[in-house]
């Protein structure tokens, strides 16, 4: 549903008590004409695109019990506003307004909030300074009643400074959940932190807090979900926690956890057991296999965790991410993998030591979203199978030993954004699609340093639809049905192996370097500009540069060295603003090097190695060579006329030289 919220409010009858249209769609400014409702008692405008101010006369409907206008991330509230808010409601119990911008308000507004209020969240917000005011969470801010009702505090990223000591832990002891992740704790007591006896959630992600973790948390009973990522607790993982028999939710990751995972987890029915980024060693404990609850289970990055994955891990039949990465397991894959749960979106395997074959069956109607078995020792064929996978975006089985033709049937997965299959044993020519649309929505392509022969496949580059346009949206790549979870690869970026821990759904890259493909690179390449990175470096490939490569206006990145390229060098990839990284090494080219812009930028090891080269960073030119020129037709090469849009490159030519 998508509305303009005004026109739609604006008929509805001023004797409404309760507004809920939670992640509705709507949109439009925040409606001027809510004062309009005296007797609203119930607000839920949550996820919606509202924008503007929150009204100054807000603060007149005085009914208001609770109010959560959360996630409209374009809504802000000032200081006038929120002065009323909290001087006039004197009824309200809750109060949520995270990621709605309130970097003008301070905290010293929230001291007169009302004495009734039991959920305060106002994570994301921008509200910066000092939580509590003066130090202390008595007195003013808020008032001691509000203090002891408090049952809800949410100040997830936001600057607040706050003070985890001897007043916060007294007179906040009703507290059910506690979510500080990403704030600014200045000073801790955390050994008091048993003292919040009924906590059901508390979030203390991303804060630097250190030491082991505290035994009083023991006295938690109640706990449901606790999260501690994203700090420098050490030592081992405490016993005592096996004990929570409420808990449900365990984050531990990114830490300096050491010793073994504790076999008496199975006391627990986790849904949630993140270890990754620790320094754990040993076995998986055959314990965790029992956990038939469990929906995530991460034990990513701890390097030393050893021992073969049992095939008992397929009795998690809920599991919907499974991230086993970067650790040293060894044996084989569970075959079972391929089709044990339906839920399953994210299965990451990649960089340890597994051996065999990948898993030959895939069962249809699965949601597998994220398929990673990077950096192993797999053996054999890419399964068919796998085309069962209709909600696959990213499949990496780069860094393995798979002895294989081109797997032309993955050109149907229809939701394929990342394709990794560098550095195996796949050999025979790639012809180019067997589909009418093929790899509809592909923009990572990598099938290098393989033995892949026969010209570059030219079809698949005329097919790439979605590497045709410049893509601007900068999110990220995230499992669909596991939130909070990004998506990564290990991809050869400006000449050097990087892990991207997560995946810019814009970034588009080809990558069919050290292979034995021959031929002419083909002229239509410029059609894809939504290219930040091409290389074709280390194969066979005769001809120009062709001049449409100057069209690729967002390219970052671009290595054709070690080929056997003639003639000059465009001008045109001058006009290239982003192009940090050029290397046309090792060819044989000749002419005057193109001169300015981002040319002035390369050193001499981006020619190297091509004898008939000559101007900076190289030797000076001959007056008989001259500088580099554009073609005046298609005879000499001029490939401009292939686009359809009509810009060639002499309408670029001029538009740059004005």
């Amino acid at each position: 549903m998508s509305l303009v919220v005004p026109n739609f409010l604006m008929n509805v009858s001023s004797s409404l008590s309760s507004l809920q249209l939670y992640s509705c769609g709507l949109q439009g400014e925040f409606p001027s004409f809510m004062t309009k409702f005296k007797h609203l008692q119930y607000l839920d405008l949550r996820y919606n695109n509202l924008t503007g101010s929150i009204p100054y006369d807000f603060g007149q409907l005085n009914e208001l019990v609770s109010i959560d206008l959360s996630f409209n991330d374009y809504l802000s509230v000032e200081p006038i506003s929120f002065d009323k808010i909290v001087q006039n409601l004197t009824k309200l119990r809750g109060l949520r307004l995270g990621s709605v911008n309130m970097d003008l308000v301070t905290p010293n507004s929230l001291a007169n909030l009302s004495s009734s209020l039991s959920a305060l969240g106002l994570w994301g917000c921008g509200l910066q300074g000092k939580f509590p005011a003066n130090d202390r969470l008595t007195g003013s801010f808020p008032s001691s009643n509000v203090s002891n009702d408090l049952r809800l505090l949410g100040l997830s990223h936001t600057k607040i400074s706050v003070y985890l000591d001897y007043d916060f832990f007294t007179n906040l002891k009703l507290l059910e959940v506690l979510v500080l992740k990403y704030c600014n704790i200045l000073r801790s007591n955390l050994t008091m932190i048993g003292q919040l006896t009924q906590l059901t959630r508390l979030d203390l992600i991303g804060n630097n807090l250190g030491g082991q973790i505290p035994p009083s948390l023991r006295n938690l009973v109640h706990l449901n979900s606790l999260y501690l990522g994203n700090n420098n607790f050490s030592g081992q993982i405490p016993d005592f926690l096996t004990s929570l028999t409420q808990l449900e939710n365990l984050g531990l990751s990114l830490n300096h956890l050491s010793g073994t995972i504790p076999s008496q987890i199975n006391t627990l029915s986790l849904k949630l057991f993140d270890l990754g980024n620790n320094h754990l060693h040993g076995p998986i404990p055959s314990s965790i296999f029992k956990q038939e609850n469990l929906e995530g289970l991460s034990l990513a990055s701890n390097s030393k965790l050893t021992g073969e994955i049992s095939s008992s891990i397929c009795n998690l039949k809920l599991l919907r991410f499974l991230d086993l990465s970067n650790n040293s397991f060894s044996g084989s894959v569970p075959q079972c993998l391929g089709n044990f749960s339906n839920s399953l979106s994210v299965l990451n395997l990649g960089m340890n030591n597994l051996q065999g074959t990948i898993f030959s069956t895939f069962s249809k109607g699965n949601n597998l979203g994220y398929l990673n078995l990077n950096g192993n020792k797999l053996e054999g064929k890419i399964p068919s199978s796998i085309i069962n996978c209709a909600m696959l975006e990213v499949l990496d089985l780069g860094n393995n030993k798979i002895e294989d033709t081109f797997p032309y049937f993955l050109e149907t997965l229809p939701e394929l954004h990342v394709l990794v299959l560098k550095s195996n044993k796949l050999q025979g020519f790639v012809n180019g699609p067997t589909t009418n649309d093929p790899f509809p929505k592909l923009r990572i392509f990598d099938i290098s340093s393989n033995n892949l022969t026969g010209p570059l496949p030219t079809e698949y580059f005329y097919s790439l639809e979605a590497l045709m346009a410049y893509d601007q949206n900068t999110v990220y790549m995230m499992a669909r049905n596991y939130s909070g979870y990004a998506y990564s690869i290990v991809v050869t970026w400006k000449g050097f192996e990087i892990l991207f821990e997560k995946i810019q759904s814009a970034l588009g890259i080809l990558d069919f370097s050290n292979n034995n493909f021959n031929g002419e690179i083909p002229k239509l390449i410029g059609k894809l500009n939504g290219l930040r990175q091409l290389n074709l470096s280390h194969n066979s490939l005769t001809g120009q540069i062709p001049l449409s490569s100057g069209m690729l206006f967002n390219l970052e990145s671009l290595d054709l060295s070690s080929n056997l390229l003639t003639g000059r060098i465009p001008q045109q990839l001058a006009f290239i603003t982003f192009l940090a990284v050029l290397n046309l090494s090792h060819n044989q080219l000749e002419g005057a090097i193109p001169s300015g812009k981002q040319f002035n930028t390369f050193n001499a090891s981006s020619f190297e190695g091509n004898l008939g080269l000559c101007g900076f960073p190289m030797p000076n030119c001959n007056s008989s060579e001259g500088p580099a020129l554009l073609p005046s037709n298609s005879d000499d090469g001029d490939d401009s006329t292939f686009f359809g849009d009509g810009f060639g490159w002499k309408a670029a030519t001029i538009a740059n030289q004005k």
